[in-house]
């Protein structure tokens, strides 16, 4: 245990050094005529002490009486989401990813989770009233360089997607300026990137969400199939991290996911051929995380004036608070959208040109009418 990182006056570091106190639980489990026994410090040294052991444990920040009046705990508990910046995904998601968990976002190469992460990202420097969080964003790259023309496009293109919030607050946020990227090459550097910079960031108040695409990366590239022991015990670590950053601080954490080897099966024709895949790492990961969300690439193709794009099908697999349902989406020039018939939702057909003026193109197959 690293006692240099509490806040502590050095004789009080040094009084538990000696003590050979070596855990933050031996400190909370003794009482203070104990400590001052084993330490030789005085009274107030030891509330101290214990005052910064108690605080460096706690799991959440405190919630005071005033919140609790003002009903803010069940806001900060479980009403806080990060839109996505469309209706029809929010929809999905019930307002969003959850402030208090971590989401997985799994699909093959290619679907789009990329897109989504980066959309999160400008997502989350919006206030409140607008699906955001007021404030910056982490993203961390464990494989392919971070896309930056493509978020460059999709900050010019804000407008175009956020067609619900004032230009004038638009032009004001600096979208470029509030996203911290890091680059891990393997598992510790991911490891001190979680425990040191995330915590550090997210302590200043500059970021509320952190993105890790993709977190099987670096465990397919450093581990056997007959390592699992090991693998499953860092993935515990790497779990326990994002955890405990996202209760500590409020934030959502998204995990970009790969998935395992493809398995196909007659489909319709609608439908993607590898829709049979399952997220990489297992069940040992699987039980780590809050919400699970797929995102799969289909066969057919969608048209929206001089843009065309795949269509996708973004699935909750499972979620504390949401049931299983999809919603098949699209990218397009502004970000990922989702896609719909205006007829059979008409509440939502009103919310831009992601809904009017589509055409759907399917495969034509050998054989069919």
């Amino acid at each position: 245990m690293n006692w240099d990182q509490l806040q502590l006056k050095p004789r009080i570091i040094s009084a538990v050094q000696r003590a050979h106190l070596k855990s933050f639980r031996e400190v909370l489990v003794s009482s203070e005529p104990d400590l001052q026994k084993m330490t030789g410090l005085s009274r107030p040294d030891v509330q101290e002490l214990l005052h910064a052991a108690a605080s460096a444990c706690r799991t959440r920040q405190p919630i005071t009486a005033l919140q609790l009046q003002r009903g803010e705990c069940r806001r900060l508990e479980s009403g806080l989401r990060l839109g996505t910046g469309c209706p029809v995904l929010d929809q999905l998601l019930r307002g969003g990813l959850p402030a208090g968990g971590v989401t997985e976002l799994a699909g093959a190469s290619g679907a789009g989770k990329t897109q989504l992460g980066l959309q999160l990202c400008l997502s989350v420097q919006y206030p409140v009233e607008h699906g955001g969080l007021s404030a910056g964003a982490l993203y961390i790259c464990t494989e392919d360089p971070f896309p930056i023309r493509r978020l460059q496009q999709l900050i010019s293109e804000q407008p175009s997607l956020r067609s619900d919030v004032p230009p004038s607050l638009i032009g004001r946020l600096r979208f470029s300026d509030n996203i911290y990227l890091e680059h891990a090459a393997d598992l510790d550097s991911l490891q001190v990137c979680l425990s040191r910079r995330a915590a550090l960031l997210l302590a200043q108040g500059r970021v509320r969400l952190v993105v890790v695409d993709s977190v099987a990366a670096l465990f397919r590239s450093e581990f056997q199939p007959g390592d699992w022991l090991e693998r499953n015990k860092q993935l515990l670590t790497v779990s326990s991290m994002v955890h405990h950053l996202s209760h500590e601080f409020t934030t959502p954490v998204l995990c970009i996911n790969q998935v395992t080897d493809v398995f196909h099966q007659p489909e319709s024709s609608s439908s993607s051929p590898s829709s049979s895949v399952s997220p990489a790492l297992g069940l040992a990961w699987a039980n780590q995380v809050t919400v699970r969300l797929m995102l799969r690439r289909l066969q057919a193709t969608v048209s929206r004036g001089d843009q065309s794009s795949a269509l996708r099908r973004l699935e909750v697999v499972f979620a504390p608070h949401l049931a299983q349902s999809s919603r098949d989406v699209a990218v397009w020039r502004e970000g990922l959208r989702g896609v719909l018939d205006p007829v059979l939702d008409p509440v939502l057909a009103p919310f831009g040109p992601d809904v009017a003026q589509q055409k759907m193109v399917l495969p034509l197959r050998l054989g069919s009418v």
